[in-house]
């Protein structure tokens, strides 16, 4: 098990979450949108010594944070990236937040996945395919939930979080997203995340 990719990865953490509190678009729309990297961190670090990940899994979380912390900063629908892609390829609106929710099911599925196979919770290969990706579109309903929450307290806020861009689709689109993230993600790293499960399914 190694020690070094974590230690790694949680400082450059901190210095993108550093770099995205220097004049975001918003502070309100910021914390909103990284409130759940700087949870998932703290996370990461209390149980590192007790339950740490795989490298893999390590690395995913740290490029979902990275997704959430550039999108807090210029908000989803200003990243000059998305920006970019709109003009080069004469699209609609900017697709940022289209990787966010993509990233907020292939992310999550991998965590699903780890804790399931470590605890033991399922045995059949199917069944787990499965729980995974219900646990995906669980936690993306969830979020969805939670910015239809944001837009009634505060409208205000809403245009800025919800980054719908004038789609009254958005919300669907964002949870179909992240349900083929969650399929995605196991069909094309299961095998990779078995051969660094083995060390860690002997050690629990």
């Amino acid at each position: 098990m190694t020690r070094r990719l974590p230690a790694a990865l949680a400082i450059i953490f901190l210095l993108a979450l550093a770099w995205s509190a220097v004049r975001p678009w918003r502070y309100d729309i910021w914390a909103l949108e990284v409130f759940p990297a700087v949870l998932a961190f703290f996370l990461l670090v209390a149980t590192w010594r007790r339950f740490p990940l795989t490298d893999l899994l390590y690395t995913l979380i740290f490029l979902h944070a990275l997704i959430l912390i550039v999108g807090g900063h210029y908000s989803y629908a200003r990243v000059p990236l998305g920006d970019w892609l709109r003009e080069a390829f004469h699209l609609a609106r900017n697709h940022f937040d289209r990787l966010g929710h993509f990233a907020q099911g292939f992310v999550p599925a991998m965590v699903a996945r780890e804790i399931l196979l470590r605890r033991r919770v399922v045995r059949g290969r199917g069944w787990l395919f499965f729980l995974v990706v219900c646990i995906a579109l669980a936690i993306s309903a969830s979020y969805e939930l939670l910015e239809w929450a944001v837009a009634v307290l505060s409208s205000e806020k809403a245009e800025d979080f919800l980054a719908m861009q004038g789609d009254p689709w958005d919300t669907q689109k964002d949870m179909a997203l992240a349900g083929i993230g969650a399929v995605a993600a196991q069909l094309l790293l299961a095998r990779w995340h078995d051969r660094q499960l083995q060390e860690y399914v002997e050690a629990d």
